[in-house]
């Protein structure tokens, strides 16, 4: 078991009625042209699969998915969309659980990775991902950029979303290089919120670029979003491509 948190019932029962912008179709579909261009005509094996936000319709797509995923209660969400023999689920961690049959993609979207809270842990998801790919295989993250720019002097929160459904803010501990989210969500018509936290480890772009190599991949491409934006210092995420050699 890695120090990844766990999504309870009622977190996973929730999810997709929360993320529906993430599900549209504006969103996904650049996300699934870029992986099933990657996967060709092999099978892919998505890191976290959670609800199947992805996988499933990129199976929709053609593209053989296998999924591992921490929490049963998310796999749960899922396997009300598809059964296991169309998108089989293993219950696991994304560093050391392995699954049969090796992968031409394997993938980890919307900041997951930063999940696990070691720098050990994230190695040994690069080193995971690598044992599952075949030759030429690549390995696809979605992270964000740090804000850690956006903070002055003494201040140690950085909102990232402030709507009226939602408040969203980060608090960065910079020598531990951790950093929890605090979400404060409206909850019915009656003017409460529910407040939620979640930590994470977050890493630079060059630090994966460091695991990737200790796991023996390399990097091959870097964007700022699905349609390939031009990554730069301005990004404020990263879509990154490691391949494995021949």
């Amino acid at each position: 078991m890695t120090s990844s948190e766990l999504w309870t019932r009622a977190t996973a029962d929730r999810y997709d009625a929360e993320e529906t912008e993430m599900s549209s179709a504006a969103v996904l579909g650049p996300t699934l042209t870029f992986l099933a261009e990657l996967a060709g005509d092999g099978p892919a094996l998505e890191f976290a699969i959670g609800t199947g936000r992805v996988g499933v319709p990129l199976r929709e797509r053609g593209v053989p998915v296998v999924g591992i995923e921490l929490s049963e209660h998310m796999a749960a969400a899922l396997r009300r969309k598809i059964d296991e023999q169309t998108l089989p689920v293993t219950i696991g961690d994304m560093a050391t659980t392995v699954v049969p049959g090796e992968f031409t993609l394997v993938y980890l979207v919307y900041n997951t990775i930063s999940n696990l809270l070691t720098q050990d842990e994230q190695v040994e998801c690069f080193r995971n991902a690598a044992r599952h790919l075949t030759p030429g295989g690549r390995f696809v993250i979605e992270l964000g950029v740090p804000a850690l720019r956006f903070l002055p002097p003494g201040q140690v929160a950085v909102p990232f979303d402030v709507s009226e459904g939602h408040l969203g803010f980060d608090t960065f501990d910079v020598i531990e290089q951790t950093l929890v989210s605090h979400h404060l969500t409206r909850d019915g018509d009656d003017g409460r919120y529910r407040r939620e936290s979640s930590r994470h480890r977050y890493a630079w772009p060059g630090e994966l670029d460091l695991m990737a190599r200790i796991a023996g991949l390399q990097l091959e491409r870097r964007v700022a979003d699905w349609d390939g934006t031009p990554f730069t210092q301005e990004s404020a995420k990263h879509i990154s491509v490691w391949r494995k050699p021949f």
